[in-house]
């Protein structure tokens, strides 16, 4: 199965979640703290991190964006689980680079699905690449070309341009690519969720931010990959 790295200060918590996926046939280290977690992604490469906000030494904020600079965990699918549950926290969260959000209390099994979607949407795709008009998405490196300009994207984001790339000039909705892309049963999910990375992605797509050229909105009903482009 998967390597898993549990980022967790509460040793009564982390123990029940490393058994619980150990349990499922995960291999499972502990970190109790930043630097700790740090060292552990240098040296064993985990599939999967799961990681608590509160913590000493440095806040779960930091650590994620600090795993997004290593090459062993830059592409690899990060879970936040924590107590805190405000909107802004979660924003925060998926701007430092995290893929899903997980509040505690929670139920076991709903921790377990999450990891799996987020490990079935880890493993490579095909095919090499994706084209849109001026789009190229490599599908093997997760960068995407927009003329001279190259960027390198997220598992989230990946998953979420690729899944717009595939059917170009189709309107998904928020509850649709919650479903579709994050793997979510209806009425599971947020969707700011969507929001934040439809957002982060036209940091790295668009020339103008303001009037976006490829990742377009339709208001009242989703988003879109335009069928037509031209570079702008």
């Amino acid at each position: 199965m998967a390597r898993i790295l549990v980022v967790e200060d509460e040793a009564d918590v982390a123990g029940l979640v490393a058994l619980g996926l150990e349990r499922q046939g995960h291999e499972v280290k502990v970190a109790g703290d930043g630097p700790q977690a740090l060292d552990i992604a240098v040296d064993w490469g985990p599939d999967l991190i799961v990681l608590d906000v509160r913590l000493p030494t440095m806040d779960g904020f930091e650590i994620c964006r600090r795993l997004r600079t290593l090459p062993q965990t830059s592409e690899r699918p990060i879970l936040f689980l924590t107590a805190k549950a405000l909107l802004d926290d979660k924003l925060t969260a998926f701007k430092a680079g995290g893929d899903d959000y997980l509040t505690k209390p929670f139920e076991f099994p709903e921790l377990v699905w999450r990891v799996r979607a987020l490990l079935r949407r880890s493993q490579p795709l095909k095919p090499e690449y994706l084209r849109v008009g001026p789009l190229t998405l490599n599908c093997q490196i997760f960068e995407v070309q927009i003329g001279d300009k190259t960027e390198l994207l997220t598992q989230v984001q990946f998953d979420l341009l690729s899944y717009l790339m595939r059917h170009p000039g189709q309107v998904f909705s928020n509850e649709q690519l919650l479903q579709v892309v994050w793997g979510y049963p209806p009425g599971v999910g947020s969707p700011a969720l969507v929001r934040v990375h439809i957002r982060n992605l036209r940091q790295k797509i668009e020339p103008d931010l303001s009037s976006p050229t490829f990742l377009q909105t339709v208001h009242g009903h989703g988003y879109t990959i335009r069928a037509q482009m031209t570079c702008p």
